[in-house]
């Protein structure tokens, strides 16, 4: 440990024998030798982090000041920022994409000042993992998954030369080809060690595993005990290339878990009534750590669970500690022995070893949650907390059917419909997608495993799926098929028309292709109200299926079950999934598998060695892969003609020095975004239709318009993504409030037009662009892209209610002044309704954390609206960030010093 502070921490060093030699650990615990800490009454989050500080404290980056805040965190949470160094950082393709552009642009940029383009390379370890992009145009054959992967070759060919030349071209960066799983599965199955050995300034040390991540669900690996969370792409790029990440000591809210899940309720149960409690708790910004004895009842899988919807409730993380579960997890996946017993001492040894019998931490808040209350439940139709009771699902689902259908001005349709030799019907309330998806659920063997038996039983009664539901089963694992068929469970599943149609994030991203062309014909036809059922852990709206009305998130086996009924109006209880080809009736009730017939099933499928043999060839591709053709060199050589990568602009005519901020005067209101708008509605991922912005420019390019692929498959293309911005079918403009998409108003004519045309337009006038907002702005994905889309539109600053964490970094992190009205106040209630132009007054003057600034708007008649906002520049460093005009501009301008002209 480098020193040159006041601290000498030689008295808590102490050394662990390990098969690379005698490591040096920190025994954390042992704390207050050095500084005054009452460690025992530390949350076992904040002890990680404290590790971490210590660790790196060299008294210039880490400083007397960030040890002493952590080791004294109930002081400090919530007022002070401290640096955190991450162990590694994991990526999926569709942030991974833009990163790699991000760093090539950088390359290029580092040459024109004069500096060496390999200093712009990971210095930490970085897994970007291939699984946002697979899509399922083919389902229930025994070929879905095949020709499903063909397809995604041929969409991403462009992506994936990128892909191999950054493998090649930077060091520390290492490419997990497409069809091995989901980012978070491989994560928790393979990449995670619990306790990593790494070398600093020469020696060797033992020391927590941690990472930062590019999907906001990283936190699935807080259930295995493994410090980190969701970041922005930006950010990530910044802390691959050295850059500490900087981030406010948090308060911690404790979870205690009692009580015991009952017969027939799911950890999906559990998961969606933590995720609605603790929404409304409003954690947003905070570390959740689960304790109580509750938790030694929850596996590791089951924590994952939980851990893994953490965004979803607003956390930060979802924090299990180590335990018994973890070390049995370790070895259940095949972890090498060395390193299940190292991970045991260490953690035993440095004070993160959980005990019941151990002293309660004290933590910032408890909220009390008993397992025993949990009833089987789904969430939805657009929100991953709107949880209803399954026992409520008919009535609920019907009140939301019929307020649609009196702002139709319609009653309920009924569509009769010829799908190949059979007549069906179709009717509002009809399910047309049922998907066990995502890493959420399809980690868990028991809710798959209960999927499987479900399906089993239901052929054996001799029903099947209705019709008109498209069917996709995309485990997050190859796993999971093994220890299906390995309990002869795979051809029912098949049967329902479950066939494996991929291994990555595919329906619950929004991957969901089409559906069959006489159902999506007959909805737009007669505006029907249709649903989706997905074990996933995001159902915005417009996210699954553009004509889907409501989705909603469910267990793995009831997916299989409203497959099964083929609509989402329905109660269990009292009415019959269908019937046996003898008429008679089959509920619910007489399909669920038993709890001791899933542990008994459990036991008996799943081995270590599955996972060895399905981990050990994770860096070869299959033959789509290794003939793939990709370009070499240290600079990466732009295709002008490619319609997937393009060298962004970030760096244009960027000076040396950054130039002063100025007030934001003159602006306008390009999009004035609802409640709970989430980063689905500013930058969807979903498929490109030929008449949206960006289906029109591709087809320009001469794309045909069945190659358009997604906006998310087409992040490494800012033309395209500027046009995709706010581009959402379901996202309603609170300017245009009578249509959906991105509709605004042209402020200086009153014209309705497209917002990329209308930010256009201003940028032509040299008119500055602002977005108003309301509540949890930027709720759901850790999307850069929709903080770079309104950034490259012309988008200065965003006034919001309050924001989602993760979005409010990202718009730092491109130069957008993220601001809050004060409490109690809105657009609204000030009596704004956008058609003003603002002036942002105070930023020039000099910004620091939370500084408070002067709004002017002024309306049409000449009438002045003055009101006050808070910069939600939260941290010294994100100031700076803002100066700069980034943290890329800024990384690259501190790179550029040290590694530019005569260095």
């Amino acid at each position: 440990m480098a020193s040159g502070g006041g601290f000498d921490f030689k008295p808590i060093e102490a050394e662990l024998e390990t098969p690379e030699g005698r490591a040096r650990i920190l025994l954390i615990n042992k704390i207050d030798r050095v500084i005054p800490s009452d460690f025992n009454s530390l949350p076992y989050s904040i002890r990680v982090l404290l590790e971490n500080v210590v660790r790196h404290y060299d008294g210039f980056v880490v400083r007397d000041e960030d040890v002493e805040a952590v080791a004294r965190w109930s002081e400090y949470a919530g007022r002070k920022d401290v640096p955190f160094h991450p162990v590694r950082v994991v990526m999926q393709d569709f942030t991974g994409v833009p990163a790699v552009v991000d760093l090539a642009a950088m390359r290029d940029a580092m040459k024109q000042f004069g500096g060496d383009p390999s200093k712009v390379n990971p210095l930490i370890p970085v897994d970007l993992i291939i699984d946002h992009s697979i899509q399922v145009d083919y389902y229930g054959t025994a070929e879905a998954f095949r020709l499903n992967l063909k397809r995604e070759y041929e969409r991403n060919r462009e992506r994936y030369q990128l892909l191999k030349w950054a493998q090649k071209a930077f060091s520390n960066f290492r490419v997990v080809p497409p069809g091995k799983g989901i980012i978070h599965q491989v994560n928790l199955e393979y990449l995670a060690r619990v306790v990593w050995l790494s070398r600093r300034n020469g020696t060797l040390y033992a020391h927590p595993d941690s990472l930062l991540g590019t999907d906001s669900h990283t936190t699935m690996i807080n259930g295995l005990g493994v410090f980190g969370w969701g970041v922005g792409g930006i950010e990530a790029e910044a802390v691959i290339l050295g850059q500490p990440y900087y981030m406010l000591l948090p308060e911690v809210v404790g979870v205690r878990l009692v009580g015991e899940l009952r017969e027939g309720v799911t950890t999906t149960d559990l998961v969606l009534y933590i995720t609605e409690k603790l929404r409304k708790k409003n954690v947003v910004g905070k570390f959740v750590e689960y304790f109580g004895e509750g938790v030694k009842k929850l596996s590791v899988p089951d924590r994952a669970t939980i851990a893994n919807m953490a965004p979803e409730y607003g956390a930060t993380m979802g924090f299990f500690p180590v335990d018994e579960a973890t070390i049995e997890y370790l070895r259940g996946t095949g972890r090498p022995e060395w390193l299940v017993q190292l991970v045991e001492r260490y953690t035993k040894e440095t004070g993160l070893w959980y005990s019941l019998e151990d002293p309660e931490p004290r933590y910032s808040d408890v909220v009390e949650i008993d397992l025993s209350d949990v009833e089987p439940s789904i969430s939805g139709p657009s929100h991953p907390e709107d949880r209803i009771p399954l026992r409520e699902a008919k009535e609920r689902v019907r009140k939301i059917i019929m307020e649609y259908l009196e702002k139709k001005g319609r009653g309920p349709a009924i569509v009769e419909l010829k799908l190949g030799d059979e007549e069906v019907h179709l009717t509002d309330g009809s399910v047309v997608y049922a998907a066990l998806t995502s890493c959420t659920n399809t980690s868990n063997p028991s809710v798959m495993i209960a999927a499987a038996l479900l399906a089993r039983n239901a052929v054996k009664k001799g029903l099947r799926s209705r019709p008109w539901v498209k069917t996709s089963n995309a485990p997050g694992s190859r796993v999971v098929p093994e220890y299906w068929n390995r309990l002869g469970l795979m051809p029912y599943l098949e049967a329902l028309g479950f066939h494996i149609t991929g291994y990555g994030c595919t329906v619950c991203i929004g991957n969901s292709g089409p559906l069959r062309p006489e159902i999506e014909e007959a909805i737009r036809e007669h505006d029907l109200w249709v649903a989706t059922v997905l074990s996933g852990n995001r159902n915005f709206s417009g996210r699954i299926h553009p004509l889907a009305r409501g989705n909603f998130l469910a267990s793995p086996p009831l997916v299989v079950a409203y497959a099964l009924a083929g609509r989402v109006d329905i109660d269990f209880e009292k009415e019959p999934v269908g019937y046996d080809p003898n008429g008679n009736p089959v509920y619910l009730r007489d399909l669920w598998p038993s709890q001791r017939e899933v542990r008994e099933a459990i036991e008996k499928a799943l081995d270590p060695q599955l996972f060895v043999e399905k981990y050990k060839d994770i860096d070869k591709g299959d033959k789509f892969w290794e003939e793939l053709k990709a370009p070499e060199g240290e600079l990466y050589s732009w295709d002008p003609k490619s319609t997937y990568i393009r060298k962004p602009p970030y760096f244009d005519n960027m000076p040396l020095e950054p130039q002063p901020p100025r007030d934001i005067k003159g602006a306008r209101v390009l999009v004035w975004a609802p409640d709970r708008t989430s980063t689905d509605h500013i930058s969807p991922a979903g498929r490109i239709s030929p008449d949206s912005k960006a289906g029109q420019y591709l087809i320009e390019q001469g794309v045909p318009p069945s190659q358009l692929n997604t906006c998310g498959s087409r992040r490494g293309n800012h033309e395209v993504m500027m046009r995709c911005t706010f581009d959402n079918p379901r996202f309603r403009n609170k300017l245009v409030p009578d249509r959906e998409g991105g509709w605004t108003i042209f402020w200086p004519t009153g014209e309705v037009m497209h917002v990329f045309d209308a930010a256009m337009k201003y940028r032509e006038m040299g008119v500055p662009l602002i977005v108003l907002a309301g509540k949890q702005y930027g709720v759901g994905s850790s999307r850069d892209w929709a903080a770079k889309g309104p950034a490259l539109l012309g988008v200065k600053a965003v006034i919001a209610e309050s924001y989602e964490r993760i979005h409010r970094s990202n718009l730092v992190g491109m130069g957008v002044l993220p601001l809050e009205f004060m409490p109690g106040e809105n657009a609204e209630k000030i009596g704004l309704d956008g058609s003003e132009e603002y002036d942002i007054i105070g930023i020039e003057e000099g910004l620091s954390p939370g500084k408070i600034l002067t709004v002017r708007a002024r309306k049409s008649d000449g009438r002045v609206i003055e009101f006050k906002v808070k910069a939600r520049l939260d941290t010294p460093i994100e100031v700076e960030y803002y100066k700069h005009g980034g943290i890329l501009q800024y990384v690259l301008r501190k790179l550029i010093r040290e590694h530019g002209r005569g260095n």
